[in-house]
């Protein structure tokens, strides 16, 4: 029998800043050599069970412990963040926060420098763990300049070269392309394989994780552990949807075609789960549903024509875009990390100017329009939100725009105090921003643009952070501004379900290029396009497939309208319609 390697016993933490008990008496054994989910949604206390498993907590965040923990046979409260770092390496949600050196091969030999590694041997280790991870060709390169999924890999080879007994993933998917995450996880388990090292995973995507298998998934809520199980039997029950953590999007067409997911079926792994039982259900689902025909948008709002651009005579990342967007539309931008998305953004909010082409707001040029002048019809919504925020508090933050504007201090408060409200924000309003999680700047920084209502709102990543039931709710605030308000939303998102669930329509954009722009439901089914853009193919298409559907694209475009509908009215009010 495989030994303990970490012991949870009654523990728990209360941080000294903070009134409420956060981790309430956690029991909680992992093996030697387990591969670990723990998922939970924002708030849940996962992230600071991570935090007591690498000794930050006490040793950088300060607070009360009763109860005991081990993590290799030592207590992180009394050995310290350095000799627990000899145990567990730790790969942070955001890369840039880990970068030491100025180099790849810098960054990754950053630790054993601090132990006066010899040289030759420092070299072969940092080649070994370069080569493991596939960035050995990197090597010369400044970290700061790959792409999302590289950086990912530097801090994961900077953690291997100290051999330690214990890998701790903090959100590895959250700023990666869905080509990247996938790579990601693939990665992950290959190390794991490899090495027989544990492996704990913190994350809220579940169906992007469950692509390799996980021995078990630890389900937090409020504090405390509500699940500890394997995947196929935490699938085949309701607690996700309980603690409001989205499940597989082909479990819930499953459930809606009335199918009975049962863990001896092993429904974690979609190809060897469906019978000719799920199949005719799901057939009969789809055939009996009638979609509604939307209505197409007709007024111009904006218009990219010809643009290229390239940053300081360096090599061009936009080449020759065009489109137009309508009045009214929901739309994403999607493709890999650096393609050129957030360029474009920025270049039709003004920050950056076109080499060539134009882009006109209802039919006008606007190379002569200022940033200012461009704010008062675009709002966006930046990927990183740290470069957003200049106040201290949050309130302060979001009625900056307010203020600016020369708005009453009365109106000022009731605009504020609306928009927190709707992005879940208001109990903190008074708060200061820096004691927020990444995920809560992110939604300060949607309020601090929601709040100024302008005719185009452009979002990158909105989602990235977001637990299920906040993405939710911020995605219907947006729907809601989209639908009664005719507010103009563009995405730029690598969330795929996002761009099923809430944009009829796609922009993919690869090596500069537009490459396609047509519904989301044809880009997720079209294998070229996934390939070049580095998308990933949706599970709704491999369960058409599997259950023989002749049109995968109706089948998705069925469910995702059915879904929206059990969402916003309930089953029962559909199917009594």
């Amino acid at each position: 029998m495989k030994r303990p390697i970490i012991q949870f016993d009654n523990f728990s933490f209360k941080y000294r800043t903070q009134m409420d008990v956060t981790l309430k008496q956690i029991n909680l054994t992992i093996y030697e050599g387990e591969k670990i989910l723990i998922l939970g949604p924002s708030g849940s206390g996962k992230s600071t069970l991570s935090q007591c498993i690498n000794g930050l907590i006490p040793n950088s965040y300060s607070g009360d412990i009763t109860g005991t923990l081990l993590v290799c046979n030592k207590e992180p409260a009394k050995v310290g963040i350095f000799e627990m770092s000899k145990s567990v390496g730790t790969v942070l949600q955001d890369p840039d926060g880990q970068f030491i050196g100025l180099t790849v091969a810098e960054d990754i030999a950053f630790s054993m420098e601090n132990e006066c590694v010899a040289q030759p041997i420092m070299k072969q280790k940092v080649q070994e763990a370069a080569t493991l991870v596939s960035i050995d060709h990197l090597l010369e390169q400044p970290p700061q300049e790959l792409s999302g999924g590289q950086k990912q890999r530097v801090s994961i080879a900077g953690v291997m070269t100290e051999q330690v007994e214990i890998l701790l993933f903090d959100e590895p998917l959250a700023n990666l392309d869905p080509a990247a995450g996938k790579y990601t996880i693939e990665l992950i388990d290959q190390i794991h394989q490899l090495s027989d090292t544990t492996v704990i995973i913190i994350e809220h995507r579940l169906e992007d994780v469950l692509h390799r298998q996980v021995d078990r998934i630890i389900v937090m809520d409020n504090g405390e552990i509500v699940a500890d199980m394997n995947p196929d039997m935490l699938l085949s029950g309701n607690i996700l949807t309980t603690v409001g953590i989205r499940e597989p999007l082909y479990i819930t067409a499953l459930k809606y075609a009335n199918c009975k997911i049962q863990e001896h079926q092993k429904p974690s792994q979609l190809n060897s789960y469906i019978t000719e039982i799920e199949k005719n259900n799901i057939q009969t689902w789809y055939n009996s549903y009638t979609k509604e025909k939307t209505q197409e948008k007709e007024e111009e709002i904006l218009a990219i024509e010809k643009v290229f651009f390239s940053y300081a005579n360096k090599r061009p990342v936009l080449q020759d875009v065009q489109f137009t967007i309508k009045k009214g539309e929901m739309i994403s931008i999607v493709g890999k990390n650096g393609a050129g998305k957030s360029t474009l953004a920025k270049l039709i909010c003004g920050f950056e100017q076109v080499n060539d082409g134009r882009i006109l707001f209802r039919g006008k040029d606007m190379a002569n329009d200022g940033i200012a002048k461009r704010a008062e019809k675009i709002g966006y919504v930046m990927q990183n939100p740290n470069q957003m925020i200049s106040k201290s508090l949050i309130f302060e933050e979001v009625a900056l725009g307010l203020i600016a504007r020369g708005l009453s201090e009365e109106e000022t408060k009731q605009r504020v105090e609306a928009t927190l409200k709707i992005c879940g924000l208001y109990p903190f309003r008074n708060w200061p921003v820096s004691a927020l999680s990444f995920g809560q700047k992110k939604r300060v920084t949607i309020a601090s643009i929601l709040v100024l209502n302008p005719e185009i709102i452009i979002l990158d990543e909105p989602t990235a952070g977001q637990d299920f039931r906040h993405y939710t709710e911020i995605m219907k605030f947006l729907e809601e501004l989209n639908r009664n308000h005719g507010i103009t939303i563009l995405m730029i998102t690598h969330d795929m379900h996002l761009m099923l669930e809430y944009t009829t329509r796609g922009i993919v954009i690869a090596d500069g290029k537009l490459i396609f722009d047509q519904k989301t439901s044809e880009i997720l089914t079209n294998s070229n396009i996934v390939e070049q853009a580095s998308l990933k193919v949706t599970s709704l298409f491999e369960l058409a497939k599997a259950c023989e559907i002749e049109n995968p694209i109706d089948f998705i475009e069925s469910f995702i309208e059915y879904d929206r509908e059990v969402r916003e009215h309930g089953a029962d009010a559909i199917l009594h319609a």
